[in-house]
């Protein structure tokens, strides 16, 4: 193969390889979060009046591996017996415009409130034991020495910073 047909042929691979990775990252964007609307445009001209314009976003929940069980020296049970599961999504957001009516004059002024959706990191409750027995002791020709059964409840994790965004401005 001559260089410079390989040299095209590394050229179309490297783009169609970058157009793959930017479609993936925007799919992989859009999907984390439904927009959910508040259709309220028939009873606002129905009624006649000015409504909030109310919209939302539901995050959607994408689970993870779970961490497996570590082994752990002198221990017949691996710790983690039952392992955490994370879970990654996010706090639904919000989206209010509502009218404020002028002291002075005809027009409507707004109050608004943005609350985008935003991440959320959870670890589910785990659990780990230990039985009454111990690992095999040399010193006694093998056989294992007795101690106190051990249970313990791994502690659920939650992390988030969530925030919002409060304004007033002219029109609706």
């Amino acid at each position: 193969m001559k260089s410079t047909t390989r040299g095209t042929l590394a050229a179309v691979l490297t783009c169609v390889a970058a157009a793959a990775g930017a479609a993936s990252a925007t799919s992989a964007a859009a999907v984390g979060t439904v927009p959910v609307p508040v259709p309220l445009d028939g009873v606002e001209k129905s009624l006649n009046v000015a409504l909030p314009r109310i919209g939302g976003e539901i995050p959607l929940p994408t689970p993870g591996a779970p961490e497996g069980p570590r082994y752990v020296e002198g221990r017949l049970i691996p710790d983690r017996v039952i392992p955490q599961l994370p879970v990654s999504g996010g706090v639904p957001g919000l989206d209010l415009r509502a009218p404020l009516p002028e002291v002075l004059g005809d027009g409507f002024n707004h109050v608004g409130l943005d609350a985008p959706a935003s991440d959320l990191r959870t670890l589910s409750p785990g659990l780990t034991l230990d039985t009454p027995l111990t690992a095999p002791n040399p010193d006694r020709f093998g056989l294992p020495d007795l101690q106190l059964p051990q249970a313990g409840v791994l502690t659920p994790v939650l992390q988030t910073v969530p925030g919002a965004d409060l304004g007033l401005g002219q029109g609706l």
